[in-house]
């Protein structure tokens, strides 16, 4: 998430996808081939990886790419081969893939290791009080700061819809907070996974973070920091690392959205499709983890709604973004601009890495669903933000959603 100064600074946790663009045919190899372009903060150690396209595999067990899929990628300039050599660290500004039909994500094997995980670092995004002039008046006081409470340990049996999404940007390897959610299109087989739009789309500053992907139940067994320091892949991702193979986030995020100044923040969501990096063809992500949430895109506005519990693994001080926590509130509003819909707000002392995480309230049909995402919160901590999801986070998911209807 993105904090604020003393004065009224505040963070952003996540980034995001435009939801209106058609997918292009590169993102055909469904669990082969992602196409995207996000990150934070990067690591060397894994950058001789293999790529893996496990939808094209030759009979002597070696990944084949269509040549209508290398083409593709020729376009943008791409050679698939240079890109897992390390290419994709290339970050010049006119090679920055930007557009939602630009998304690429070619997996790479074991590139999230356990120490590339362990080290990376929260986004950074800060708003200053002045910024915050075209408030509608209708923010509500800031709230009381709500102490965040730590999850109990196994984290898949108190909050298994919870996980970490980590990504690559020009400033090196990120990480912020996740929730699986249901698809309607594949019911009890979904591979959605929600987050914020500053988590995998730079905004107007840039385009698509890379090598984006989804880890369910991160650090399951709740380890300390020097535990994790010799852990196994398998007890710092017990439910697999899940590769984004499609993302879309908001028109508004790609267009407005800003490091400084909340430019944004009220579209600051996405949706990502992800696919094993193991490449098995076997169980969802829903099945994988047995668990995940609706999405309500018409929770009642505040303050009609009594509580929300936002959930995510807060990596700035005095965290160390290893441990799963969450805050329970009663929202209230708060408006950056006039032109823009009113966010949720509540108190909580969660920091930057809990960007992106699921907040959730009590559904229409008495059972819990989530209504928004962190988005930003003051640099010293307090309160956290998030989006208001209606038509445009609607629409960004059912395209998504659509792109993969029964598959």
């Amino acid at each position: 998430m993105r904090s604020i100064r003393p004065s009224f600074t505040a963070r952003r946790v996540g980034r995001a996808r435009r939801g209106t663009a058609s997918a292009p045919a590169v993102v055909a190899l469904a669990s082969a081939l992602a196409l995207t372009v996000t990150a934070c903060q990067s690591a060397d150690s894994a950058a001789d990886a293999r790529a893996s396209a496990s939808s094209a595999a030759s009979e002597d067990g070696k990944f084949q790419i269509p040549d209508d899929i290398k083409d593709r990628l020729k376009e943008h300039g791409i050679d698939l081969d240079q890109w897992r050599d390390g290419a994709w660290k290339n970050w010049d500004r006119d090679d920055w893939l930007r557009e939602a039909e630009d998304f690429i994500n070619p997996i790479i094997e074991d590139l999230w290791d356990p120490d590339r995980m362990r080290q990376a670092e929260e986004p950074d995004q800060a708003v200053d009080e002045g910024d915050l002039s075209g408030d509608q008046g209708v923010t509500d006081p800031t709230p009381e700061p709500v102490e965040a409470e730590a999850v109990p340990a196994s984290y898949h049996a108190n909050a298994p819809e919870a996980g970490k999404v980590f990504f690559d940007s020009p400033e090196g390897t990120m990480v912020c907070s996740a929730t699986v959610v249901k698809d309607p299109a594949n019911p009890g087989k979904s591979n959605l996974v929600w987050t914020a739009g500053h988590c995998v789309h730079a905004g107007k500053s840039g385009g698509w973070y890379r090598n984006i992907a989804f880890v369910p139940s991160y650090n399951d067994a709740g380890l300390s920091a020097a535990e994790l320091q010799s852990a196994t892949k398998e007890e710092v991702a017990p439910y697999g690392v899940w590769w984004g193979d499609w993302v879309q986030t908001s028109d508004q995020w790609i267009e407005q959205g800003g490091k400084t100044g909340g430019d944004g923040a009220a579209y600051d969501f996405a949706v990502l499709h992800v696919t094993p990096e193991d490449g098995s063809g076997g169980k969802s992500l829903e099945e994988t983890v047995g668990s995940a949430l609706p999405v309500d895109f018409a929770a009642p506005a505040v303050p009609q709604m009594e509580s929300v519990t936002a959930t995510g693994y807060p990596a700035g001080a005095p965290y160390d973004g290893q441990a799963l926590y969450r805050c329970e509130d009663e929202p209230g509003r708060l408006s950056i601009t006039a032109s823009d819909p009113t966010m949720y707000r509540i108190g909580c002392t969660m920091t930057g890495g809990s960007s992106g995480g699921g907040w959730v309230a009590t559904g229409p049909d008495g059972k819990p669903a989530l209504v928004s995402n962190t988005s930003i919160g003051p640099v010293t901590s307090g309160w956290l933000a998030g989006p208001r999801l209606g038509d445009e986070a609607k629409g960004v998911f059912k395209a998504v959603s659509g792109k993969f209807a029964g598959q």
